[in-house]
């Protein structure tokens, strides 16, 4: 398996931190993970192009998380370089409604003409896909909320949180995972309803047991501080700071 940090940040414009997404290689496949705004273009600094992508999971649908699905729809478009590819999109609870709405909107822009798109729901049971399988479970941010647990044939495990506050399922969802990638969104003396600070991801880290914690998805307030050394009071594991490209290996 493989991961690319595609986005590390929030809604703020930051000129080094892009909005959340991420890309997870797993059998075979290319998963990408939320596109918040500027994805696409992360994406090319990466080498990935909007053929690549296989799969689209979103964590829930705040703009910063879903801003370039639109766009990248649209672009698959593109005349002289048409997607040929069947694409799969999947959310929380009512992500269907969601994209319903959003083809209402747009109408034959966001109809695909040489591929389908498919649209479903994911619950608490795990999904087996061609060399990899997902589990989500719902988180504490907002409703349509959801976190993913991805498996590779060979057992490697990788978990996003997306967006969330402390709970049961995120604990579960990262229990003994290879990576666990969890927002840091605010220092604790910030600490806001709906999402973590260092503390809370190391208590996270800990009570999971994985074997390695990401941080990302900073607020500039967060960048400021030593999140490391906050979370490395409660997990002893090795901690890394999410930077925009940053590619990792499992």
């Amino acid at each position: 398996m493989e991961l690319i940090i595609l986005g590390s940040g929030t809604c703020v414009p930051s000129l080094k931190r892009g909005s959340p997404s991420l890309v997870i290689r797993a059998g075979g496949k290319a998963l990408l993970f939320d596109s918040g705004s500027g994805t696409i273009r992360r994406m090319l600094e990466a080498g990935i192009t909007y053929h690549d992508i296989d799969y689209i999971f979103y964590t829930h649908i705040h703009p910063d998380h879903i801003a370039d699905l639109v766009p990248f729809i649209f672009t698959s478009k593109y005349a002289e370089m048409p997607r040929m590819k069947n694409l799969n999109i999947i959310g929380g609870k009512e992500f269907k409604k969601f994209f319903k709405k959003l083809n209402g909107v747009y109408g034959n822009w966001l109809k695909p003409e040489f591929y389908k798109i498919s649209v479903r729901e994911i619950s608490g049971k795990a999904v087996k896909f061609s060399g990899f399988r997902v589990t989500g479970k719902p988180l504490a941010h907002i409703k349509e909320s959801v976190g993913y647990r991805i498996e590779a044939e060979n057992g490697k495990s990788i978990v996003f949180s997306g967006d969330t506050d402390y709970c049961k399922n995120i604990v579960e969802l990262g229990r003994d995972a290879d990576v666990l990638i969890l927002e840091c969104s605010l220092p604790d003396k910030k600490k806001v309803k709906g999402h973590l600070t260092p503390s809370l991801c190391g208590r996270i880290a800990d009570e999971s047991n994985c074997k390695k914690l990401i941080l990302t998805h900073f607020y500039p307030s967060c960048d400021k501080i030593d999140a490391v050394s906050v979370c490395k009071k409660y997990y002893r594991g090795k901690i890394i700071i999410a930077e925009d490209l940053m590619r990792l290996k499992i």
